[in-house]
């Protein structure tokens, strides 16, 4: 790719067609005491900007039937990881500048953020934790009315009708954060089989929901969300000098945690979801058209008729939510003996929730497990450069 300069006479940082990164030559020698070292270091975030604006131009290219699909958000994560560590490797390679001011409150600021996210990440992992137990209801649907089996019976069809009941419930309960009604402490470090054990169902109003929230019940995605957003501004020019550049990439990465985090609790089913982030990222950023762009799109979906109540806004959920939607209507109009016409319909319905399931199944392991390694590598950058700075002062 290119090398991408920063334009636009609306942004403080300097003249049309000039990198960003230039406008701390001048001072750099004073700085650093090297041109050669001072050359490096430019290169290096310049390419740390450009790579960044792969990761979401990519993302943003996506057609409409992948945009928000599971694959898509594993892409967004992906993204995100990589990006993060090449962000880590940048601040290594200039430790001697990073306890110098301004520099130093722009990182402790950044990783202040990043603790927020790690709620977010727990939220997002409960969300996961819920579509799993939709899943349960999926399976007995699929067994009840099994196209081996002919014919299919009446038995079937109640036994599938009541599973579907209860999984429209279930969706529709995730839609309201004051049904939750109990909660536990839960870290991605406990076992599976440890969560297994804690994990408690209970009843609202007839119908089962899990209990299987980490987050309190006052917690609040669309809050923690305001929160990482709060005060991230593009540097000014002498910050961007006084900092040898790195207060770019460090704005940089807070722009992208929040996006990040806003795009998965507009995916996934989460304690009182909000999409009214405020992104304000001048379009001078090689990346920041991307993201604009993919923040247009994702609530351009959200303002969707059929997507204005959903659990989530996940491609996958809305497919479930269609199919479930219409295989109600379908047993609640059949009459015994079935009509031939209406078997082979109920048999379509059955096969594209089974595609739908099994896509599902494939793709929710690996997404949880990215959401982990985002946790975790949110908590070991923290630590590794919070040390670094302590052992500074």
């Amino acid at each position: 790719m290119p090398a991408m300069e920063y334009q636009g006479s609306s942004v403080p940082f300097g003249a049309i067609g000039r990198s960003l990164l230039s406008l701390r030559r001048d001072q750099v020698h004073a700085m650093d005491g090297s041109h050669e070292h001072a050359s490096s270091r430019e290169q290096e975030l310049d390419s740390f900007q450009r790579h960044v604006a792969g990761h979401f131009a990519g993302l943003s290219s996506s057609g409409g039937e992948e945009l928000l699909s599971l694959a898509w958000v594993r892409k967004l994560l992906n993204s995100f990881l990589l990006c993060q560590e090449e962000f880590r490797v940048v601040l290594y390679n200039n430790r001697p500048i990073l306890s110098r001011p301004p520099l130093d409150r722009f990182i402790t600021e950044f990783y202040e953020r990043g603790v927020k996210a790690l709620d977010v990440c727990n939220a997002i992992r409960d969300g996961i934790d819920q579509v799993r137990q939709w899943q349960k209801h999926i399976e007995i649907v699929l067994v009840a009315l099994d196209p081996c089996q002919i014919p299919i019976g009446e038995g079937q069809i109640r036994r599938a009708k009541k599973a579907l009941t209860d999984l429209a419930m279930l969706m529709l309960d995730e839609k309201d954060p004051a049904s939750i009604l109990a909660h536990r402490n839960r870290s991605f470090g406990r076992s599976n089989q440890t969560a297994g054990k804690d994990h408690h169902r209970t009843t609202t109003g007839g119908h089962l929901r899990s209990l299987s929230w980490s987050v309190s019940r006052s917690w609040s995605a669309a809050r923690q969300l305001q929160a990482i957003g709060s005060n991230i501004n593009a540097p000014r020019g002498n910050e961007i000098a006084a900092t040898s550049g790195l207060a770019i990439s460090v704005y940089t990465m807070n722009a992208v945690l929040h996006f990040v985090m806003w795009a998965l609790v507009a995916s996934i089913p989460c304690q009182d979801r909000g999409f009214q982030a405020h992104f304000s990222i001048p379009r001078s950023f090689s990346w920041g058209a991307s993201i604009l762009s993919l923040h247009d799109k994702i609530m351009e979906e959200s303002k969707k008729r059929e997507r204005k109540n959903t659990a989530g806004l996940l491609k996958e959920i809305h497919q479930i939510e269609r199919c479930t939607r219409h295989l109600l209507e379908l047993t609640d109009s059949l009459q015994f003996p079935m009509a031939e016409e209406k078997e082979t319909e109920l048999r379509k319905e059955v096969e594209e929730l089974g595609a739908i399931f099994d896509s599902v199944k494939e793709g929710l392991e690996p997404f949880e497990s990215q959401v982990r390694d985002v946790f975790h590598r949110i908590v070991r950058s923290r630590m590794e450069d919070l040390d670094f700075l302590r052992k500074q002062e």
